[in-house]
């Protein structure tokens, strides 16, 4: 990959910094995507850097048995470039095991499987580099990019930092040995023989982790599991044809230009389509349950408490934890759950940016998101041909599909065909008329 030199000395050993097209901040798999497209264009000098050692995706998360919840096409590329080198049909292919995928007849993509493919992606791409922290970034006609070990600058840059985890506020300060985040459950998992678990989170996570802990033998099972939600009842995953039509590009256009109240709206009513437990999932758990307590006679160990919210945790003298439950309907009944380990299934929210501090007295925010245009620029004051694109960050403005990997490829075609100054083709719209306006404006 070439690169191309600015002619700007740097301040602080006076040589010149390496000068790039586009510099990403971090190499997720929304940034992953971008790289993967832009490799060995000539006209895109491109790094993009992650504070990690190497790479890793929800890797505490990965549950034995646990499935990607979209299609394999809705890898790093294949929906933007399907002759790309990044696919995922190339990874197998590599690895000699295409006909055994094939073969297995998966009706859902092993997860661990599609974490190995992105962790083989980044190998294959001497542009991403680990173990290299950026502290902040600076604009004066370029960007000024600081790291930890140097200094570069770029016409444009690529935030996709991805996300963190969320607890509830009164939760934070608890966490700890008995009680942690689902992004720490692989490691967490064997402390819990023996225990009261509750889990909390209705979502596909905290779906993952019950059926996980009904399905262990002695001596590895808890004594008891309480899973808690405050959804009605435990929702699948909304994947039927047309609602997947959610997840074209045709419609996160549309849905980009409707006023905010309606986006909102939107992203409230649907919100199954995107964050309710896939139906192999809620299957699998209630066979476990007829399991349990039909065929072991253990009617005890598993309870389902949907339609609460917790409002409170704290720690009784003997050292278990009283979680305080609020019904949704008979608001005037409370209930206590008694247990000694609480794992929090409770999502992710956007991950701080920080290292853009010197630039936010000159960005445009909306409702705490950076406002974007329709090639997920930031709207700031800075020249129109010096960018901040930013990923899986604006879900109020592109609604559900920007938080997770339906959209990925398409969305850094976007940004790769803005650098390159070629608005590039569009899929074929939907079959659904969404807007009384036609086409895309």
């Amino acid at each position: 990959m070439g690169r191309e030199q600015h002619a700007r000395k740097s301040p602080e050993d006076g040589r010149r910094p390496e000068h790039y097209r586009l510099i990403g901040i971090g190499a997720g798999p929304a940034n992953l995507s971008l790289a993967s497209l832009l490799y060995e264009d000539p006209t895109v000098p491109n790094v993009f850097f992650d504070r990690k050692n190497s790479f890793t995706w929800h890797d505490d998360q990965l549950i034995a048995g646990a499935t990607l919840q979209v299609s394999i096409f809705k890898d790093l590329v294949s929906l933007s470039d399907p002759t790309n080198r990044f696919s995922f049909l190339s990874y197998l292919h590599e690895h000699g095991r295409i006909y055994h995928f094939l073969n297995a007849q998966f009706t859902e993509i092993p997860r661990s499987e599609f974490r190995n493919y992105l962790e083989w992606a980044t190998g294959k791409n001497p542009n991403i580099v680990f173990s290299e922290t950026v502290e902040r970034v600076e604009f004066d006609d370029v960007f000024r990019v600081v790291t930890d070990r140097r200094q570069v600058t770029a016409d444009n840059i690529a935030v996709g930092v991805g996300t963190v985890r969320w607890v509830p506020e009164f939760a934070y300060r608890h966490l700890g040995k008995d009680q942690f985040h689902v992004s720490e459950y692989g490691q967490r998992a064997a402390d819990l023989a023996g225990k009261r678990v509750a889990v909390v989170g209705g979502g596909q996570s905290g779906a993952e982790v019950v059926l996980d802990l009904l399905s262990k033998l002695e001596p590895e099972r808890p004594a008891e599991v309480q899973w808690i939600s405050r959804r009605r009842n435990y929702f699948p995953l909304d994947d039927s044809t047309f609602t997947n039509d959610f997840f074209m590009p045709d419609y996160s256009d549309y849905f980009f230009r409707l006023p905010e109240a309606a986006r909102s709206e939107i992203n409230s009513q649907h919100v199954l389509t995107s964050d309710g437990i896939s139906e192999s999932t809620l299957r699998a758990i209630y066979q476990e349950l007829y399991r349990v307590q039909f065929i072991e006679q253990d009617a005890r160990r598993c309870t389902l408490l949907p339609n609460r919210a917790v409002s409170s945790v704290d720690q009784l003298p003997d050292g278990s934890w009283e979680l305080s439950l609020t019904h949704n309907d008979e608001r005037d009944q409370t209930q206590r759950a008694v247990v000694d380990a609480v794992v929090w299934a409770t999502g992710y929210q956007p991950a701080p940016k920080t290292f853009l501090e010197p630039l936010l007295g000159r960005i445009e925010t909306e409702n705490g998101e950076f406002r974007v245009d329709e090639d997920f620029a930031v709207a700031w004051d800075g020249p129109v041909d010096r960018n901040i694109f930013v990923q899986n960050a604006v879900r109020a403005q592109r609604g559900l599909p920007d938080v997770n990997l339906s959209l990925n490829a398409w969305r850094a075609q976007r940004i790769a065909n803005r650098l390159r100054g070629d608005p590039g083709s569009e899929p074929a719209v939907s079959f659904i008329d969404w807007s009384v306006k036609g086409g895309r404006e």
